[in-house]
């Protein structure tokens, strides 16, 4: 077991305090950016005043009650995270590519009462709503935050041209713009908010059953705030930094990033769609970038496109990985293309999410870095006992960050967080003296062939160094002799890769029985909105 001294929490008391603080402290400064239009902190603190006079005064919401908010990166986004938080209420972060089903699912089991819903989510939000206790809604379109002439030119592109806006019957909603402007009328009133008040319930991704709401407390997310800060902002300390934020806001990942952490007064450059390759390289020519907040597969896409590579990248002194493990392939492409060593992180949903992260100056590709300030982290067998270093087990964590419970769920809450704090990530690792945890991977999804254990991410790490292979991923299936053999699908960067090139640079660098003993080429690999491989589909 490893602990490193406590956190400080500062002046804050809340995370409208540190939005508050950093809109005084840094006025004229840029905030957030998207698609060619800049709030500056100034605006963001009367934009986000409006919303919450509305809330207060235009709804039925009580200081407390759960304002969910289903949108793309744009700039109402944080407008209306810190709008619901300044007017005291909690704010559900709901996937904007969510079905029907998981709408209804989170909308009833959060409670909310009012949705913020993208125009082109709003067709499902007319079949849900009714089935819900939402009372009010909200629409907005894309470019609604932009000055008149190009607000109607792209929301029209977006509608009209491109048809992304499906029709909608909402005969009772408003719109976002309406709302403000009638917030704008009343001063908000000022809202008495403690650390130990519920912030955000941020919704796992359901691989095991429906998902879950994570109840995290404005504790939670001003610790973890405090503790990436330690490790990562040191080295973003200059007068204008710009970070780019393409992965979607309503993962804990971004929201961290990108919302919570606003007390140092960077721009954030919002992409709405970073799955359009080209769009998005266009917009990174636009911006002396700084710092770059990514995962594994969207690395290797961008360092696989020729206009990527062109960028000037002269400015950028970080670049942070989580949400999937990060390969050494694409680690070195990374490095190979920008210059700029990568810094793998880890955390989940329920730890706000930040863990553990490589520190700056001591980046060891492979591993997740050491735990962060405040953070006790230790490593169990299966009889709960802590295996001590250097030995293989579930990765345990306590400290600050750690969520209150999952929201109305006694009893799955019990089963990962016991009365002492601690809290199993159903991850495998591996601890070493030095503090220093290398991720084996997460207990779900091993493979046990012949007795033995194979975990996917090292089959995808090797997989994915063959000058072949664009990406791959690993799945156990079923098999009579051994229980379980490795199957891996491979997206080739070189069109006359065959079957039996992939088994042969495994058997070189594999021992026997983690070698695949099947391959299925694709044209692409299923991947969850954030871009992490679903390995559940490809066994499915």
């Amino acid at each position: 077991m490893i602990q490193i001294a406590g956190v400080e929490f500062g002046q804050y008391t809340s995370v409208t305090d540190v939005f508050l603080e950093a809109c005084k402290k840094h006025t004229t400064k840029p905030a957030y950016s998207c698609m060619g239009q800049t709030l500056s902190f100034a605006e963001m603190d009367r934009l986000s005043a409006n919303f919450a006079s509305y809330l207060q005064n235009h709804t039925d919401l009580e200081v407390g009650d759960r304002i969910a908010i289903q949108l793309p990166n744009v700039l109402q986004f944080p407008i209306a995270v810190f709008g619901a938080m300044r007017a005291g209420m909690v704010v559900v972060s709901t996937n904007p590519l969510y079905t029907a089903r998981e709408m209804e699912h989170q909308f009833n089991d959060s409670g909310a009462k009012v949705l913020l819903v993208y125009a082109g989510m709003a067709h499902l939000a007319e079949a849900v709503v009714p089935k819900t206790g939402i009372t009010k809604v909200l629409v907005t379109e894309l470019a609604d935050m932009h000055p008149f002439a190009k607000r109607m030119l792209i929301n029209t592109v977006v509608k009209r041209v491109k048809k992304l806006v499906p029709a909608y019957s909402l005969p009772a909603a408003i719109t976002f713009r309406s709302a403000l402007a009638l917030g704008e009328q009343t001063a908000p009133t000022s809202v008495e908010v403690t650390l130990n008040d519920t912030a955000v319930l941020q919704y796992t991704g359901g691989t095991t059953g429906v998902s879950k709401g994570a109840q995290l407390l404005h504790q939670n997310l001003v610790a973890n705030m405090m503790q990436i800060r330690d490790v990562v902002m040191k080295d973003l300390n200059g007068d204008r930094e710009v970070v780019i934020s393409p992965l979607p806001l309503y993962h804990i990942y971004a929201f961290m990033l990108s919302l919570v952490m606003t007390d140092m007064g960077h721009e954030t450059v919002l992409i709405p769609n970073p799955r359009d390759i080209p769009g998005f390289v266009k917009e990174l020519a636009k911006h002396n970038f700084t710092s770059f907040a990514g995962l594994n597969t969207l690395f290797v896409a961008l360092c696989n496109n020729d206009e990527f590579k062109k960028l000037d990248f002269s400015h950028l002194k970080t670049t942070i990985s989580g949400g999937m493990a990060l390969t050494h392939s694409a680690a070195d492409m990374w490095q190979g293309v920008t210059g700029c060593t990568i810094q793998e992180g880890y955390g989940l949903t329920e730890t706000s999410p930040v863990i553990s992260i490589n520190p700056s100056d001591d980046i060891r590709i492979g591993t997740i870095g050491k735990v962060v300030a405040g953070t006790q982290v230790k490593v169990i067998g299966e009889d709960g006992a802590d295996v001590g270093f250097d030995n293989e087990g579930e990765l345990c964590v306590k400290g600050p960050q750690v969520m209150a419970g999952y929201w109305q769920q006694a009893e799955a809450t019990a089963n990962v967080l016991d009365a002492d704090g601690w809290f199993k990530t159903g991850d495998v690792a591996v601890l070493a003296e030095d503090g220093f945890i290398r991720l084996v991977d997460r207990i779900k999804d091993m493979i046990i062939v012949s007795g033995f254990n194979v975990y996917p991410n090292e089959i995808d790490d090797i997989g994915s160094q063959h000058p072949g292979i664009l990406e791959c991923a690993a799945v156990g299936i079923p098999n009579e002799v051994s229980g379980e053999t490795v199957k891996l699908f491979v997206v080739k960067s070189d069109p006359s890769l065959t079957e039996a090139d992939v088994i042969e640079y495994c058997r070189d660098n594999l021992t026997a029985y983690k070698v695949p003993k099947e391959i299925e080429f694709r044209d692409e690999l299923p991947k969850t909105n954030v871009g992490k491989i679903l390995r559940r589909a490809l066994r499915d």
